[in-house]
């Protein structure tokens, strides 16, 4: 295995860090205000932002198979990691190098599942940075980790689709330039459960579609990409917005699921550095008992832990997108799933320390950390929880039956003879 980043990489890691220092830590706290005290996630400034970040080739990052004729800096998995776990030091950052979630896996999934006039009406102005969009899978009433409880209903009607489902915690959803979702659900309940399922694309503005409300988790609200719930009441869309072919619902799932699983853990790999980095400074200046808290061995302990942990995480997800890069999905599937555990843990663990480290600032919005905390939870139930895929990766650990007794660990049993 190799995890040496390319030349083209490494410069972009520059360029990027460069683009912060110059254009964004500057502007930073301002943002921040906009965001939590005038309801404004997107200042003028944000847009201003985007334009230098493209004309600067840091646009489109994180699609290997970007074409020569669209817009953006091809890099394959591997390679974006590190331009990812930067963006996630600043919570929503990506947004000014088009890297967003949830548009760039839908990006993904309509590179693989579109046909041509399906990706000049709905991929081009998504790489453009022109419009919003979200895939709406997580249902009100169901268990949604296990995918095959889907019962968002997709039915054949003449040359059209009606859709009849509820969805919520729909990430981006909320979006005032959400123009279209990527609708997960059930073509035919009478298939083979693998086929049940299908995707279509449903315009937001169609009659039927309604926004309930925006969500937050634990009180926080994602301003990049706001929540929402969603209601499909006897949609009616062109048959022509259905992406593949009928019963193709979970194939779509996971070709965006393995790129977009690597994005989020590295962005909250780069969250976590942030988090080790305040945990220092504070420890450094907050005194108790006659000395600063960073003299005592607790503290020093749990920042210690978290650098650990945080080497560990990147590892794994640096392995894991060198698989996606050579091998696709299915040669990356078991490490998919471990980083989804492991760095959704490893991340509730070091914000609560950060929490417990700035005492009740932590917990304020003077800070980042509630926002991390809040996040970082979330993480642990959000795109399957970690039962799921320990359930999972179980599975694809276990050895054929019979093989245990033929193990050069296992001594054979003492005859009686």
């Amino acid at each position: 295995m190799e995890f040496s980043y390319s030349q083209q990489s490494l410069d972009l890691q520059r360029e990027l860090q460069g683009f912060y220092s110059e254009h964004i830590i500057p502007r930073w706290r301002d943002w921040q205000i906009a965001i939590k005290r005038n309801n404004n996630p997107h200042p003028n400034f944000v847009d201003e932002l985007r334009t230098r970040a493209k004309d600067r080739g840091l646009w489109n990052l994180a699609l290997p198979d970007l074409q020569d004729d669209q817009p953006g800096t091809r890099l394959s998995n591997l390679d974006y990691a590190p331009l990812a776990e930067y963006m996630g030091r600043y919570h929503g950052s990506s947004i000014v190098f088009n890297c967003q979630p949830p548009d760039v896996p839908n990006m993904i999934a309509l590179q693989h599942d579109a046909n041509p006039e399906q990706r000049k009406r709905w991929l081009q102005p998504l790489l453009e940075g022109t419009t919003r969009s979200a895939f709406a899978m997580t249902e009100y009433s169901v268990a949604s980790s296990d995918a095959t409880n889907l019962r968002t209903g997709i039915t054949r009607e003449g040359d059209s689709y009606i859709v009849n489902g509820h969805k919520w915690f729909i990430t981006g959803a909320a979006h005032p330039d959400c123009e279209f979702f990527i609708v997960v659900g059930q073509t035919d309940p009478n298939a083979n459960s693998a086929r049940q399922h299908s995707t279509i694309v449903v315009p937001t503005a169609t009659e039927g579609v309604t926004v309930s409300r925006e969500l937050s988790y634990l009180g926080s609200y994602d301003s990049t990409a706001p929540v929402g719930e969603v209601h499909f009441d006897n949609v009616r869309v062109p048959a022509e917005n259905l992406l593949g072919e009928e019963g193709d619902g979970f194939v779509s799932g996971q070709v965006r699921l393995g790129p977009a699983r690597v994005h989020h853990c590295m962005r909250a790999i780069g969250n976590c550095e942030m988090l080790i980095e305040l945990m220092l400074n504070r420890a450094k200046e907050r005194a108790t008992f006659g000395r600063t808290i960073n003299e005592y061995d607790t503290v020093q302990n749990n920042i210690a832990m978290s650098r650990i942990e945080v080497e560990q995480a990147r590892l794994l997800v640096q392995k894991t997108a060198w698989l996606l890069d050579q091998q696709g999905f299915r040669g990356a599937r078991r490490e998919v799933s471990m980083i989804k555990v492991a760095v959704a843990q490893i991340y509730h663990r070091i914000a609560d320390r950060a929490l417990h480290i700035f005492g009740a600032m932590g917990g304020s919005d003077d800070t980042p950390i509630a926002t991390s905390y809040a996040w970082a939870r979330a993480f642990r139930i959000g795109d399957g929880p970690d039962e799921v895929h320990l359930r999972q990766i179980y599975r694809m650990e276990q050895q054929p039956e019979g093989e245990l007794a033929d193990s050069p660990y296992i001594l054979p049993p003492i005859s009686a003879s």
